[in-house]
């Protein structure tokens, strides 16, 4: 049996136990310079040097979120970290730490396990984060809930209630690229232009988050049920409409994968969508409310020069709600648990 650090790592981590599947865990994820008690003891001691500490907190479900024919334990790790570690962006904060709490069957093989803790370890580290601590327990699939945690910097905290009439509305990050990539997937088409990565991996800038606060955002979301689902958050909160302006969404990498996925038998397409109008219209689609790319929205006040990566791609306005070129949307705003949607 393979060793590292005197643990086997070949075989099933019923075979580890427990512990052992904690330890070998553990050896792949290096304390962070504000993780004053980690790994190992009760619980986590972190640093809070701000004296206030951003909190959030996330499922990854197997068969709901992820299936493990399609992806490898890196990307499953990866995506798992990245769903906290944006909402701890989309607050103006800056992540610190994350507690993984991981359960899967004991026939699980040891390596798959691993490579998850390596797929979280190493996308908290590109967010400038470590693992603090978490748990392990047995169950029917896989599943990881993850709580992250960040720092704000004496920054106040950009929430979703301030957004006013006259804001501009902006992007940080790529929209669409994980719905199309899915698509693909579910299709079993041939992959454009990265799209099946990105919905594997997705990469939110997650220092556009805390820029964005020091620019002044008066409020701010990750995109992870569908750009105007979730703007719909920012619309409830402060009382306000926005308006998205289409044309400023970029589509193009898109619509090639819109007519691959038709082709290839996926039902999100219509019928013509071999057709040019036909799969811009899926793309847009897809830009609109596909989620999952944990890319950020932000509301910030009219005039200011907007450094990359933002992009404005809209406006506020009094009223109530959520439109598209100044008209309702027709069909779901994005995705949602427990009314499937779009995603499903």
């Amino acid at each position: 049996m393979a060793k590292e650090d005197g643990i086997g790592v070949d075989g099933s981590i019923g075979d580890l136990g427990e512990f052992g599947l904690i330890s070998a865990m553990a050896d792949r994820m290096t304390p962070g310079p504000g993780t004053i008690v980690g790994i190992g003891d009760d619980a986590a001691v972190l640093a809070a040097p701000d004296g206030r500490v951003v909190a959030t907190t996330d499922f990854l479900l197997e068969g709901r979120h992820f299936r493990r024919d399609w992806a490898d334990p890196g990307d499953i790790g990866h995506r798992a970290a990245v769903r906290s570690l944006a909402d701890i962006a989309a607050m103006g904060a800056v992540p610190t730490a994350l507690l993984v709490a991981f359960a899967a069957p004991p026939d699980l093989p040891s390596a798959w396990a691993l490579g998850v803790a390596e797929g979280v370890a190493a996308e908290a580290a590109r967010a400038g984060a470590s693992v603090a601590g978490g748990d392990v327990a047995q169950f029917g699939s896989v599943l990881l809930a993850v709580t992250g945690l960040g720092d704000l910097g004496g920054r106040d905290p950009v929430r979703r209630s301030a957004a006013r009439p006259g804001d501009v509305v902006a992007v940080a990050g790529p929209l669409g690229r994980s719905a199309a990539g899915l698509a693909l997937l579910e299709s079993g088409a041939a992959e454009p232009a990265g799209l099946i990565a990105s919905h594997m991996r997705p990469s939110p800038p997650y220092d556009a988050g805390p820029a964005a606060a020091a620019l002044g955002a008066t409020a701010m979301i990750d995109v992870s049920d569908g750009l105007l689902a979730d703007l719909g958050h920012i619309a409830d909160a402060s009382g306000v409409l926005i308006d998205v302006r289409s044309a400023a969404l970029e589509t193009g990498p898109l619509e090639a994968a819109a007519a691959m996925a038709r082709r290839g038998g996926h039902d999100g397409a219509p019928a013509d969508a071999g057709t040019a109008d036909a799969a811009a219209g899926v793309a847009l689609r897809w830009a609109l409310t596909g989620g999952e790319d944990h890319s950020l929205v932000a509301a910030f006040p009219p005039g200011l020069g907007l450094p990359a990566p933002w992009a404005p791609i809209g406006q506020v306005h009094e009223g109530h709600g959520v439109v598209v070129d100044g008209r309702p949307y027709r069909g779901a705003a994005g995705w949602d648990h427990f009314r499937p949607g779009p995603a499903d």
